[in-house]
């Protein structure tokens, strides 16, 4: 083989062995995306059928029905509710009324969740769920301004 060749050989190599790594490490980052829906774009079918994503809002107060480890409530945006199902041990910050996001996956109408996630003070809430209460006007205007002003700082 000529040193031409030998060169070509080595790029085309080179070349095909970064292109294996960028491949794999795409695909692993999809893999771990999780996006962000509020219960109103669930309920308008916007929301992927089969993947993982997560929920937030606010938990519907009366609710949460708790049978052992097996927990059934509803997240609201005060627009709109999605049943959830959740086994498990709840935070100890989860209570009725409360912000809260739940990550999992929509199954024949209920979404169920695999991890439970309750604000950590009453002044937090992740932005895209407080974003969400303020588009769905929030009933106390002056709650849903506060919780996006506080989840910038």
């Amino acid at each position: 083989m000529k040193p031409r060749h030998k060169r070509f050989a080595m790029l085309g190599g080179l070349v095909a062995t970064v292109g294996v790594i960028v491949a794999l490490v795409l695909n692993a980052f999809q893999s771990n995306l999780v996006f962000f829906y509020s219960p109103t774009q669930v309920s308008a079918n916007e929301a992927p059928v089969g993947r993982t994503f997560r929920v937030g809002g606010l938990v519907e107060a009366g609710s949460v029905k708790v049978d052992g480890t097996q927990v059934q409530f509803v997240v609201t945006d005060t627009a709109t509710t999605v049943p959830v199902r959740y086994q498990g041990i709840l935070p100890d910050l989860f209570k009725e009324g409360k912000g809260v996001v739940v990550q999992g996956q929509l199954q024949d109408g209920v979404f169920v969740a695999r991890e439970v996630l309750a604000k950590h003070d009453e002044n937090y809430m992740p932005p895209e769920a407080a974003d969400a209460l303020k588009q769905a006007q929030h009933p106390d205007r002056k709650l849903a301004d506060s919780l996006v002003k506080g989840s910038s700082q």
